[in-house]
């Protein structure tokens, strides 16, 4: 394997673009010669021999044109993988001066800007494509090494955290959190792992890590409702979730409802549902008492006229009941339940079929026939309705089949809400026959007036604001 060449012992300041050329021109390129590998040094000169390599892998090319500089790429290349051997094979304690030229080496190639979205327009970003193809960095052949260089030295049991700490401090964790936005999908799951790490190892930045991400999901869900990496940062989450204590900190419950919930708001939701999801449902099992904050949470911020992202609230709302208990369930019921009435009598196939699908979890329906009492007046109308004309024969056949288990579990309840349902019936016939009667009865008296221009009341029924408007002739 080739080796590297030297840099002044200055590597400068962090870089703002991957697309620059060496950074701050302190190395002229005609100088790049490949430096002694580590086997052809003594062990004595190795720690000095690795801050060369460190220095000089601060110089970063552009990648936009594949013809410039190929040589001193591939230098640097070789180099970047020389540095990640030696900090696998774990040679000794990581000083402080060297632990400095690593972060210095890391932050001048990771942190840059970022190029702008290429999903600029909302429409798109409005519209989860599962097979649009990802936008590839393409400076990822040297990225990609220098992110495995930055975990293995995460790791590494070398690595002492309160020495580290001063150098992987706040400031590179929120560069790192900026770097969520690459539209790389490899570069995000590489700073998934990296920052994840750096949560466990680094005890002291735990509650900083926590506020940041809390910070990047406010302004993404107030304000820019644009981000790439969302599914990533939950899903840090989740693990963080799952290994809090129990009680729940006041400060866990409120990330819960501030940053969480709210997170159901945009339209992008699909992007990142199932790693929500799984956050959420994680914060019922710990603490059954957040399932009625979490269902009125989903009922506030429920689609109304997408679809898809209904039938994703439909999927989640299952899994938070599977981890409800009774009392909980009650406190919650009748807007839920309101709710899933009108998603019974959905016009869209998908939405009334997966609701209707609840009644085949047992723990559902166990909560169900408890609270029957109240919940079936709640429901009766839809599944009458969806019985008697719903378009999809599967929707069909799942309504009978739920009319069939209420109707067996409690049948005098079940006949009960079928005539309310037959009286309410007849009710709203006799208003409609009665207001079609007063406006025939308006139309004659309107065409036995039409010549005088006279005014027309109908008496019998007062006459509505645009009534009035039409026997003025406005």
């Amino acid at each position: 394997m080739p080796g590297s060449t030297s840099v002044p012992s200055n590597p400068g300041s962090r870089s703002s673009s991957s697309s620059s050329g060496p950074v701050n021109g302190l190395l002229p390129l005609t100088n790049f010669e490949p430096l002694p590998l580590f086997r052809d040094v003594p062990s004595s000169e190795k720690q000095s021999l690795f801050v060369k390599k460190l220095h000089l892998c601060c110089c970063v090319f552009d990648f936009t044109d594949p013809s410039k500089h190929t040589r001193e790429k591939e230098i640097k290349r070789q180099t970047l993988l020389e540095l990640v051997d030696y900090v696998t094979s774990g040679s000794g304690k990581f000083t402080e001066n060297v632990l400095e030229d690593m972060t210095k080496m890391v932050s001048a190639n990771l942190f840059r800007s970022l190029p702008p979205s290429s999903r600029e327009n909302s429409a798109v970003s409005e519209s989860f494509d599962e097979d649009e193809e990802p936008v590839m960095d393409p400076a990822w052949p040297h990225l990609q090494i220098v992110y495995e260089f930055l975990l293995r030295l995460v790791v590494s049991t070398e690595t002492d955290a309160k020495v580290a700490k001063r150098y992987i401090d706040h400031f590179f964790v929120l560069r790192l959190l900026d770097l969520f936005d690459s539209e790389d999908p490899r570069e995000r799951e590489y700073l998934k792992t990296i920052l994840h790490r750096i949560y466990g190892k680094f005890m002291v930045h735990r509650p900083f890590i926590r506020k940041a991400i809390n910070n990047i999901f406010y302004r993404f869900i107030f304000e820019t409702e644009k981000h790439n990496g969302i599914a990533e940062m939950l899903e840090i989450l989740g693990s963080i979730i799952n290994g809090f204590a129990l009680p729940l900190k006041e400060e866990h419950k409120l990330f819960l409802v501030r940053a969480l919930v709210p997170l159901h708001k945009p339209k992008c939701v699909a992007m990142y549902h199932q790693q929500l999801s799984y956050c959420i449902t994680q914060f019922v099992e710990k603490d059954c008492k957040l399932a009625d904050t979490v269902i009125r949470g989903l009922l506030k911020y429920w689609p109304v006229t997408n679809s898809q992202k209904e039938v994703l609230f439909l999927n989640e709302l299952e899994e938070v009941l599977e981890a409800t208990q009774a009392s909980e369930f009650e406190r919650c019921m009748v807007p839920l339940f309101r709710q899933i009435a009108r998603c019974l009598n959905s016009s869209h196939f998908q939405v009334a079929e997966r609701a209707l699908f609840l009644w085949n979890n047992d723990h559902v329906v166990s909560l169900v026939a408890q609270n029957r009492q109240t919940i079936l007046p709640l429901i009766f109308s839809a599944l009458e309705m969806n019985n008697r004309n719903h378009w999809n024969q599967a929707v069909h056949g799942l309504t009978c089949n739920v009319r069939k288990m209420f109707s067996e579990m409690d049948p005098e309840l079940f006949q009960e809400c079928q005539r309310k349902f037959q009286e309410d019936e007849e009710k709203s016939k006799g208003i409609e026959e009665k207001r079609e009667i007063t406006w025939k009865r308006l139309e004659a008296a309107a065409a036995t007036k039409a010549v005088s221009s006279e005014a027309v009341l109908v008496m019998g029924m007062a006459p509505s604001f645009n009534q009035q408007r039409t026997m003025v002739g406005v």
